[in-house]
């Protein structure tokens, strides 16, 4: 499924359309070298089949591949890469909040 992803670099998304229905994953770039995921959506009749875990691998490949650090003010995102370690270096750790006794 993620090749039917497109980017879209003028939109700041990532996105895909199936069956009449779309799916997105927004982002912005506060600051160079910084790309932060911003906003995840999924029309009703996509969800419940992963199609925002590919928005959120393919996104986050890109910030890999283009060498950005990642902020993630989408909770989605977020606990996507919480849940997938190997994406946790991308971090920045400049825009991480201090764990309280975590």
């Amino acid at each position: 499924m993620a090749s039917s992803i497109q980017h879209h670099p003028h939109d700041q998304q990532f996105s895909l359309q199936q069956d009449g229905h779309s799916a997105e994953l927004a982002y912005s770039l506060p600051a160079p070298g910084i790309i932060d995921f911003t906003h995840t959506f999924v029309d009703e009749g996509l969800r419940g089949k992963g199609l925002a875990q590919e928005l959120a691998r393919t996104a986050l490949a890109y910030a890999r591949d283009q060498h950005l650090k990642v902020r993630t003010s989408c909770r989605f995102v977020a606990g996507y890469v919480q849940r997938h370690p190997e994406y946790q270096p991308l971090l920045d750790q400049a825009a991480k909040a201090p764990s309280a006794g975590r």
